[in-house]
């Protein structure tokens, strides 16, 4: 899968709300997927802190893109366990997820995912998913 053909699924297949994130797919490939968003306004608090809600979000599209490019076409998953550790606060220009499948089942997927924060390089959150295939 191309980074284009990610960023076609991602914009025709995900909710407004996440695509209002402006999220970009950077690179994909078998392994992992990294997409990047800007810090605007929108998405900080007080203090100019991306907030978490913002950050978990960003991990999991992160994911569920590292599955579809785990499998090399667009595969419909269900995020069945997501957990997020914020290791400091999300600031500078933009943030970048940059996901993995760790093991993929008949009927399971699971994924980590590294946030870090631009220009410091900092990383700022690290997230685990579980993903259920659908049968058939």
């Amino acid at each position: 899968m191309t980074p284009t053909a990610a960023q076609d699924i991602l914009d025709t297949m995900f909710a407004p709300w996440v695509l209002a994130l402006q999220p970009r797919v950077t690179s994909i490939d078998a392994a992992h997927c990294a997409l990047t968003i800007p810090i605007t306004a929108d998405i900080a608090r007080a203090g100019g802190i991306v907030s978490g809600q913002v950050m978990a979000t960003l991990a999991d599209t992160a994911m569920v893109l590292a599955c579809m490019g785990h499998a090399g076409a667009m595969i419909p998953v269900s995020t069945v366990t997501l957990d997020t550790q914020f290791l400091r606060p999300g600031s500078g220009d933009s943030i970048t997820a940059r996901a993995e499948v760790m093991r993929a089942g008949k009927g399971t997927i699971f994924t980590r995912c590294t946030l870090t924060a631009h220009p410091s390089g900092k990383d700022i959150a690290l997230a685990t998913a579980t993903f259920a295939k659908p049968a058939g």
